[in-house]
């Protein structure tokens, strides 16, 4: 194949962000901007993460702020690896986190009833299991006889019904 042919393959790759390329990483957690937001810092620059196949409730949703704290307790400051599910169109990283420890953050928020599976986006049979066992337990959210889906809680702040 002629080198000219490949020549815009090889630049385009090389121009692409750092976190584009890689389906796994390693950073330092440098903010946490709610319970299932991150920023991961790669190559001296912070990556904006959101954690696969979870939705936690928002700050102004009961135990919004919870999750925030879970969350920052165990990554704030610390080393996670990063695996990488998809990459949406603004450049927003789907990954899961994998902390110092071996755990995985999303399962963890799950577990800890401080966050929902996202049936739309997770098949994962683990997540749905940790999820009905804090709903057993009523840990978290699940204490709340009628917890609103962080998903329905957004479309009621626009004004439409979920």
């Amino acid at each position: 194949m002629p080198r000219w042919v490949l020549l815009p393959f090889v630049l385009a790759l090389t121009l692409l962000p750092p976190a584009f390329a890689l389906t796994s990483f390693t950073g330092l957690v440098v903010e946490v901007l709610d319970g299932d937001t991150i920023e991961v810092l790669q190559r001296g620059k912070a990556v904006r993460i959101s954690l696969n196949g979870i939705d936690c409730p928002e700050k102004g949703q009961p135990y919004g702020k919870a999750a925030k704290r879970f969350t920052s307790e165990m990554t704030l400051g610390k080393p996670v690896t990063v695996e990488v599910k998809h990459l949406e169109k603004d450049g927003l990283l789907i990954a899961d986190v994998i902390l110092p420890g071996g755990s995985v953050l999303n399962q963890e928020l799950v577990g800890a009833g401080l966050a929902w599976r996202s049936q739309k986006f997770s098949k994962s049979p683990v997540l749905a299991a940790l999820e009905q066992e804090a709903r057993k337990a009523k840990r978290g959210l699940w204490a709340d006889p009628n917890p609103v889906a962080p998903w329905c809680w957004r479309k009621r702040q626009k004004g439409r019904a979920c």
